[in-house]
């Protein structure tokens, strides 16, 4: 069975080199986070991970969730209790929480990280502590300061979990459709009925209390989404002292069974007359809850990179041990009956273009994590505004493309394993059916794309599209013509005036017909990714060229990364070409299709 290695050399270099923590520095979520304190946590999640979490990835595929239909209670698989209970009391649950509730109130990009440990090592695990982290969000920027006194310490604590609860059986995406009522009672409080369905850690075990987070409509709502307003339902009432009263109205009627993720709960939630808590104003649930939608877009791309990296880990371990034929321009190991498929170029190009997509990724959600502290705790209005220009635009690509890789790079390492990737025994096949939902739920990535071109290209006045262009150009200028890094720098170059030049004819033929934006969003989001990375991968290799020019003992780490970029730059950037002739070819060729023709 695979196991899990955490890339701690990796985020040693993403940390104390790559990312420009200066305008961080006097925050108050940085007052603990010295460099030293950062290494220690991910070196803490990395041995929870390893040791812990991952040896129960299997045995959570295995076995999986079971509903008690008698009690509505989900029992969770062996181990995973403990597991949970172990992961509370060492306070991982309130790592990045606001101290005033009980949490260590440490940067979001340090959050990042140990999330991406967590979801490499056992996703379905991961999906507990984040829903809850998601409801603590929203709870903790829209509720009462009685809700937050009331939930927010044992959310915090990991005593009591948390949902979010949008779907119903006849809408998704489509919020506006939805169904569930939620009735005025004299106290102030309201009664919830209604069904949702797809509502992941909606019912188990491993906590005392759920607090879930849940769409409906008053009598008097207007239509469609202007009439949704958002409600704190918990599972067990709580007493004025702070203790559990009386079971609410909310059970599980229902368990998904699923592809992947089989150890996290996806249940059927019935509300029945529950007593719930409206949370912000009236009417205004759905901009409450994309406080949680926005935060858990960027946790499940991190999700996605995370299953792609141990995928990877995988795929490298197997390829450097099955013996397999002879190199093409000879025997490289002649002492042994066949050469590792390790020397042959296509398995070699199944590996790098895993190892390229995982470390960019990784390198644009951390960069991207700095920007989201900044918005979210800077002093200085105007410059939260610009890190939330940037937050904003990276939000549905993120979401999109390191999902999207997650996907590829779990598939590749199932190819580089070839038959004994197809079967159970050797465990890489769990990759592939976790990481699928990934590209789904929080919003479908065709979703995201339609957002990328719908919303974020025009919003802000085209303030988010300067967040990027501004440093991407600002860094091109400060290396270009130097020849050492050039290889780096043009493709680059080459790359942002291409999307520049794209965004504008995309921009154009959408003010002519709306469905140029739905036509082109898959392709333009791709092209976007892959620009950033490219961002990232230059400037990732400029530091690993000074590093090598200096002479560092850490030889063997920064050739490497050169080598990827490389990589990168040479094998994965020209997609942009053909992305762009895709787009160009507009909406016609899919929309002209006749319907019946289907």
């Amino acid at each position: 069975m695979p196991s899990y290695k955490a890339p701690l050399e990796d985020f040693d270099f993403l940390y104390n080199e790559f990312l420009d923590l200066t305008a961080c520095a006097d925050l108050p979520t940085m007052a603990e986070a010295s460099p030293d304190v950062i290494e220690a946590v991910l070196s803490e999640a990395a041995k929870v991970a390893e040791n812990v979490l991952q040896p129960l990835n299997a045995v959570g595929d295995e076995i999986g969730c079971r509903l008690d239909e008698s009690s509505h209670e989900v029992r969770m698989p062996e181990g995973f209790g403990e597991a949970y209970r172990d992961w509370c009391a060492n306070g991982w649950t309130g790592l990045i929480a606001d101290p005033d509730f009980g949490g260590q109130g440490l940067p979001n990009f340090v959050g990042l990280a140990v999330s991406e440990m967590i979801n490499a090592a056992n996703a379905s695990f991961a999906a507990y502590p984040g829903l809850t982290l998601g409801a603590y969000e929203v709870i903790h920027h829209h509720g009462s300061d009685a809700q937050k006194a009331t939930y927010l310490p044992k959310m915090v604590s990991g005593e009591w979990g948390g949902t979010m609860n949008l779907t119903e059986p006849h809408c998704g995406t489509d919020l506006g459709l939805l169904r569930t009522r939620a009735e005025p009672a004299e106290d102030g409080s309201y009664r919830i009925t209604g069904k949702k369905i797809w509502i992941s850690a909606g019912e188990h075990d491993m906590v005392d209390n759920i607090i879930h987070l849940v769409l409906a409509r008053t009598p008097d709502a207007p239509a469609g989404t202007r009439g949704i307003s958002l409600f704190l339902v918990p599972k067990f009432l709580v007493n004025a002292d702070g203790t559990l009263g009386e079971r609410n109205g909310v059970h599980c009627v229902g368990l998904e069974k699923k592809m992947g993720i089989k150890a996290s709960a996806t249940c059927e939630m019935e509300y029945s007359n529950a007593i719930g808590y409206m949370v912000g104003e009236k009417n205004r649930g759905l901009a409450a809850m994309f406080t949680m939608m926005n935060a858990a877009r960027l946790v499940t791309g991190i999700q996605g990179l995370g299953m792609a990296s141990a995928a990877y880990q995988a795929a490298v371990t197997f390829a450097r041990e099955r013996l397999q034929g002879r190199s093409l321009d000879g025997p490289k190991y002649p002492e042994k009956a066949a050469d590792p498929i390790l020397v042959h170029p296509d398995v070699r190009r199944m590996l790098l273009i895993s190892r390229a997509s995982i470390e960019g990724a990784r390198a644009l959600g951390l960069y991207t994590g700095v920007e989201l502290e900044i918005e979210q705790h800077h002093p200085d209005e105007a410059i939260r505004r610009q890190a939330g220009y940037w937050v904003s635009l990276m939000t549905p690509i993120i979401k999109a493309h390191f999902t999207d890789l997650g996907f590829e790079v779990a598939n590749l390492g199932m190819q580089v394993h070839g038959g004994a990737g197809y079967v159970r025994d050797t465990g890489v096949e769990q990759f592939a059916r976790d990481v699928r939902i990934t590209q789904i739920y929080e919003g479908t990535n065709g979703v995201q794309a339609l957002d990328l071109v719908g919303r974020k290209l025009i919003a802000n006045s085209g303030e988010n599209l300067k967040a990027f262009f501004t440093p991407v150009t600002d860094f091109i200028a400060e290396h270009d013509g130097q020849d050492e890094v050039a290889e780096f720098i043009d493709p680059l170059k080459h790359a942002a005036r291409l999307l520049q030049d794209t965004t504008g004819w995309v921009y154009q033929q959408m003010s002519k017909n709306p469905l140029e934006a739905g036509a082109a969003g898959a392709d333009y989001l791709r092209l976007f990714a892959l620009t950033a990375m490219a961002f990232m991968w230059a400037k990732m290799a400029v530091i690993a060229h000074a590093r090598l020019e200096a002479g560092s003992e850490r030889k063997a780490f920064y050739q490497a990364k050169l080598d990827t970029a490389r990589f990168f730059m040479t094998r994965m950037l020209p997609e942009t070409t053909s992305l762009d002739a895709r787009i160009r070819a507009g909406a016609g060729p899919m929309m002209d299709f006749d319907d019946q023709a289907f």
